[in-house]
This record gives C-alpha cells, sequence and structure tokens, in this order.
C-alpha cells in the first residue's frame, strides 16, 4: 500500500471555524479552483498572515519608542489610557 502524501509523525489538532455565509462560499470557491482542500487553504492562508505581521509594531512598544522622541503629552499623566488609545488608533492598519 503506497504510503499518504501527509508528512508522517505528525500529529493534527481539529479546529472548528465558524465562517459567515460569504467567507464559507470564497473558501469553497478557492479549494475548487486550487485544487486543494479547505484545510489547506486555511493553513496557508494562516501561514501568510503571520508573514504580514512579522514587521508589525506591538501598539504599547509604538507608544514607547513615540513618546521617547519627543516630549510627553501634558495629558499623559493624568489620562494615560486616552494617550495610549490614540497612539493605537493611529496605527497603519492593514485591511484585507
Amino acid at each position: 500500500m503506497p504510503k499518504s502524501p501527509r508528512r508522517s509523525g505528525l500529529v493534527r489538532e481539529p479546529v472548528q471555524v465558524y465562517l459567515e455565509p460569504d467567507d464559507s462560499a470564497l473558501l469553497i470557491r478557492l479549494a475548487e479552483e486550487a485544487g486543494l482542500s479547505k484545510a489547506e487553504i486555511l493553513r496557508r492562508g494562516i501561514k501568510s498572515f503571520a508573514r504580514e505581521q512579522q514587521g508589525a509594531v506591538a501598539p504599547m512598544l509604538r507608544f514607547l519608542a513615540e513618546s521617547s522622541a519627543g516630549p510627553w503629552p501634558s495629558a499623559v499623566t493624568l489620562d494615560h489610557d486616552a494617550v495610549l488609545a490614540e497612539s493605537y488608533l493611529a496605527s497603519p492598519k492593514k485591511r484585507r
């Protein structure tokens, strides 16, 4: 009997994901067009997302870097959560 194309010795963890109908339809279409399983499409998507995030900086680290570059805003002592939130909201977000 021929060996399975799966790598032997690996334990796979089942994961349940709830998708919106349009995301589910997209996943089905991509799997059919690529000739891959839905699971493989999701695995590749996770790896692609991880590559995108490698250069991302956590909001708190970005805030600290920005704060050390110049004088601190006077509001930081009174309302540090709002100042941090403003820094977080001002960060560039990647869109899908």
